[in-house]
């Protein structure tokens, strides 16, 4: 069996159900673009993994997402004979793999590839001048190759009915829905005594995630955020003008994270999101989540139960919703209902519903772990 990742510089969402795949599959060989050992779990160490040519690239391991052209001809140059079932995991190009005639090829999608397709205005404003200049000419090739090799792929997988549309809309192709695995044991709620009266921020300092409009909405609420998450020059730059009530962490250890979460009066994300495993995470913590209505959020997020959901992504929108929140009661809410909601995503339900995929399209499970 060989696992496609799309690269290996860090232990973010799309890692986490690396991992379980791994698990799953533990004599598979893992298949990247690049990798930076000391930047993964010992888990994924633990395989054979194997870089792409962009590897050979001057600075790839820095600099591999400047190298996007060239990932379609790297995936294209993996010989995969010999492995009878290959499964892509797909947020970056991974899917354009050729696989054998015989072989059956899975794609568990996180994200059609944002920079390219609903998030690339996004993208575009927050990029450097010469990557400004630079995307008009290479997105459209490089479109026009992500759909074309959507066809090599023989069933896809979405981690969300979110994503599972993005796929109808931009390959053409149906997916079905199998929610990411969370690992929602890894997280407990706080006693009712220690809990703080912060808000909090947690995830990726993405543009796409909304930072910016957490700070300013708290700029007008005055009320205390926590915001923890790098890389450290978009830190730097949100906590330069940041007001007084709005406090930088940066990246934490799980320790910290974990606590946080289960003290926090309420997860503030204002982001779309593909899935979404903060917000899971955080009710597996026993605390609520103050959510952007799109996306991923519409399906772990229970309006006026397990959180708050509100419709416009705007600095105004979330400022009513947290006043909103506030009036409802919620921050007192239950802890243990939240726990039992998070615990409908986690590796169990993911385990289990990749198997039946599998034995649906006629593969032999029985070796799998």
């Amino acid at each position: 069996m060989a696992i496609i990742h799309y690269w290996l510089v860090g232990m973010r969402g799309g890692e986490k159900v690396l991992e379980a795949l791994c698990r799953m599959f533990p004599q598979a060989d893992i298949f990247t673009h690049v990798y930076v050992p000391e930047a993964v779990s010992p888990l994924l160490r633990s395989h054979r993994i194997r870089e792409t040519s962009l590897a050979r690239l001057p600075f790839a391991r820095r600099l591999y997402q400047s190298y996007l052209p060239f990932m379609p001809g790297a995936l294209e140059g993996l010989d995969l004979t010999g492995y009878d079932l290959v499964i892509s995991s797909e947020a970056g190009p991974a899917k354009g793999v050729i696989a054998a005639p015989d072989a059956f090829h899975l794609c568990y999608t996180h994200s059609p590839m944002r920079y390219l397709w609903d998030q690339y205005h996004t993208y575009r404003r927050g990029a450097g001048l010469a990557a400004r200049l630079m995307m008009p000419l290479l997105a459209p090739p490089l479109r026009v190759w992500d759909v074309t090799s959507a066809a090599r792929v023989d069933q896809f997988l979405a981690n969300s009915n979110h994503v599972a549309a993005r796929i109808r809309k931009y390959w053409r192709r149906e997916a079905q829905v199998l929610y990411p695995p969370v690992d929602v044991a890894a997280f407990s709620p706080a006693p009712r005594a220690e809990r703080g009266d912060f808000y909090l921020w947690a995830g990726e300092l993405a543009p796409y995630k909304r930072p910016d409009i957490a700070i300013e909405a708290f700029r007008q609420l005055g009320m205390p955020l926590v915001v923890i998450g790098g890389p450290e020059k978009t830190r730097k730059r949100l906590e330069a003008g940041r007001p007084a009530n709005v406090s930088f962490l940066g990246k934490v250890d799980f320790a910290t994270l974990r606590s946080h979460m289960a003290r926090c009066k309420a997860l503030i994300f204002p982001g779309e999101e593909d899935f979404g495993m903060v917000p899971v995470e955080v009710m597996a913590s026993g605390r609520p989540v103050i959510a952007y209505g799109r996306g991923g959020a519409l399906e772990t997020v229970v309006h006026g139960e397990t959180g708050w959901l509100f419709e416009e992504q705007s600095v105004e929108g979330l400022v009513a919703a947290v006043r909103g929140f506030e009036a409802a009661g919620l921050v007192d809410v239950d802890a243990a209902p939240l726990v039992a909601h998070a615990a409908r995503f986690d590796e169990t339900a993911f385990r289990e519903g990749l198997q039946a995929t599998l034995r649906a399209a006629g593969i032999d499970t029985a070796h799998v772990s």
